[in-house]
């Protein structure tokens, strides 16, 4: 089992930023990946970005050149740093753990960007 703590979740305006954090703990494993996806009322969960042990990210097309992802290996924690946040990017965003033999998902946090 992997456990997560995430925070950085809220409320922003239009062009604003937060910062999104994972910290995992439990069984996990080399090579994995952390990272987050999304899931806005009515439409499917879909990845926003993630990053390997080794450091190597992805990103979604829709977020790249807003959003950053990093990571602390000493703490098992993953971060989203987002910035010039539109309506478009409100969801409830999930971390999620994913290696060759397990995957697991947080319990979301809501991110709402309203004028």
């Amino acid at each position: 089992q992997v456990q997560f703590v995430e925070s950085g979740g809220g409320l922003v305006q239009p062009g604003g930023s937060l910062r999104l954090s994972c910290a995992a703990s439990g069984s996990i494993f080399s090579p994995h990946s952390l990272g987050w996806y999304r899931q806005a009322p009515g439409k499917q969960r879909d990845l926003v970005a993630t990053i390997t042990n080794n450091g190597q990210p992805l990103y979604a097309d829709s977020v790249k050149g807003r959003f950053i992802i990093s990571r602390d290996n000493a703490k098992n924690t993953v971060y989203l740093q987002m910035s010039g946040l539109q309506p478009e990017d409100t969801a409830v965003y999930y971390c999620r753990y994913e290696s060759t033999w397990h995957n697991y998902w947080g319990q979301g946090t809501q991110v709402t960007v309203y004028p």
